[in-house]
């Protein structure tokens, strides 16, 4: 796995939908469960989803921990 992916997996908002603005680290699995079923976008941000959806799936989320705690907190209003 990736690490530089997984950073990502924090970074990158979700350009639309309910969930538009939420990191895609931060979509809920029911949400994740929902691409997988229906297919996942083309490019990155299904290659995230799909990720994200692998590590939720698996019980895998303590890999973020340790980044989420290396981050500095995002200001508000942004």
């Amino acid at each position: 796995m990736n690490p530089t992916e997984l950073e990502r997996l924090l970074t990158v908002e979700m350009p639309y939908g309910k969930y538009k603005g939420r990191a895609i680290a931060d979509l809920p699995g029911h949400y994740l469960n929902w691409f997988a079923r229906e297919g996942f976008p083309k490019g990155e941000l299904g290659r995230l989803i799909a990720l994200m959806h692998e590590i939720d799936h698996n019980g895998l989320d303590e890999l973020l921990t340790p980044l989420r705690h290396s981050r500095p907190p995002k200001a508000r209003g942004s």
